[in-house]
């Protein structure tokens, strides 16, 4: 055996004993550590695990009773009050002016459209040249039958020739009449030949083109009469029953911008659509610059104040497309209880199957950190002072 092979056989045993005093070294020192924290980790966690019970600290509400205003909501057209349609009474003529586009303001009797009135005037005055020529037939009958009857009295001429001379006077004072009647007829249809307005209001479209050719019965200009527009608020069968004329209604413009317009309500439905099972209520609108005619938009119809039951939002909870509130037990469990929401004012909201309303106390908020079954802890109210009221103002904004 080599001196090497001695020396490392006792260098061996002495790394061994010093790996074995290091590994001991930190065993003592990591017992230290722990039973150093451990007084203090006991002390932090002592509270908690007292009061491990209590879910949550929470503030207490009642419900409270609130005359508030009821409304109901409907949607529906803005549609003219009375509509007038405007067209030709002749057929064939050409258009030669227009004077009037849509969005103009007219009033009764303006000229709207011309049509040609050339061959018109022409049969006018052939009217008038046969109306002069039975004129003066007319006039020598009534002198030939003058002589007749005075001749009748000597008896120079027979009675049957004397009622031939009555008869011809006759006759032309039907030419003379029918003549006449022919130059009214072509006076109106000149007459004809100017469009006028049938009233106030604002044309709300306009067919009419120059060149074309105009057609009887045919629509040249339509106008919203006096510019009065109504809104048809589409409302079923069972809401109907909660309205009646007079009745206030706020109409909401399209424009967020625009202030709500206060109309009132003028006609119930006489009869339900079978389609759709809804009537259409008629509500005047004032002259405005927010509504349109075609819009279709939302109101709300005021059925006056009505007494409710109400919570603050926050302790409403949202759960599965259901309404919650979680009602404070004396042993300070909580029950969570279904309801149904109405009204909406602000930040509070009507409760309406709440069973004994006035002597519950519901949780205020923090509602959705909770279970039903939990226990909760009470916390006191912070008393009113000026700096509390400051601290509220402030997060308010």
């Amino acid at each position: 055996m080599s001196v090497y092979d001695a020396l490392k056989k006792k260098l061996i045993p002495r790394k061994r004993l010093m790996m074995m005093i290091i590994i001991i070294l930190l065993v003592i020192f990591m017992a230290y550590q722990f039973l150093k924290s451990s007084p203090k980790q006991i002390a932090e966690e002592g509270p908690a695990a007292q009061s491990s019970k209590a879910v949550l600290s929470v503030n207490t509400v009642r419900p409270e009773r609130q005359n508030w205003p009821q409304q109901f909501n409907a949607n529906g057209n803005v549609a003219a009050w009375q509509e007038v349609v405007i067209g030709s009474e002749l057929s064939g003529q050409r258009i030669t002016k227009v004077m009037v586009n849509v969005g103009d303001h007219v009033r009764k009797g303006q000229l709207l459209a011309e049509i040609n009135s050339d061959s018109i005037r022409a049969e006018l005055a052939s009217a008038q040249a046969n109306a002069a020529e039975a004129q003066a037939v007319l006039a020598e009958a009534k002198a030939n039958l003058t002589r007749i009857q005075q001749l009748k009295d000597t008896g120079a001429i027979s009675k049957q020739e004397a009622n031939q001379y009555l008869t011809t006077t006759q006759t032309a004072q039907a030419k003379l009449d029918a003549a006449k009647a022919q130059i009214n007829s072509q006076k109106i249809r000149l007459q004809q030949t100017q469009i006028i307005a049938s009233d106030q209001g604002v044309i709300s479209a306009r067919t009419a083109t120059v060149g074309s050719l105009a057609q009887a019965g045919q629509e040249m200009f339509r106008l919203i009469r006096d510019n009065r527009l109504e809104w048809q608020a589409e409302v079923t069968s069972t809401d109907l029953y909660q309205l009646k004329p007079g009745m206030s209604v706020k109409v909401i413009p399209p424009d967020p911008n625009q202030a709500a317009i206060k109309a009132t309500v003028r006609m119930l439905p006489p009869a339900i659509d079978p389609q759709n099972r809804y009537g259409l209520v008629y509500v005047d609108l004032p002259p405005n610059n927010a509504l349109r005619m075609g819009m279709y938009v939302k109101g709300e119809f005021d059925l006056g104040d009505k007494m409710a039951i109400t919570v603050p939002q926050s302790a409403i909870l949202m759960r599965d497309g259901f309404s919650y509130v979680f009602i404070i037990s004396p042993d300070k469990h909580i029950r969570q209880q279904k309801v149904s929401i109405g009204r909406r004012l602000n930040d509070r909201v009507e409760v309406l199957d709440l069973a004994n309303a006035d002597n519950v106390n519901l949780v205020a908020a923090g509602v959705g950190f909770l279970a039903d079954g939990d226990l909760v802890s009470i916390s006191k109210a912070i008393p009113d002072t000026p700096l509390t009221k400051q601290l509220t103002t402030e997060q308010e904004k």
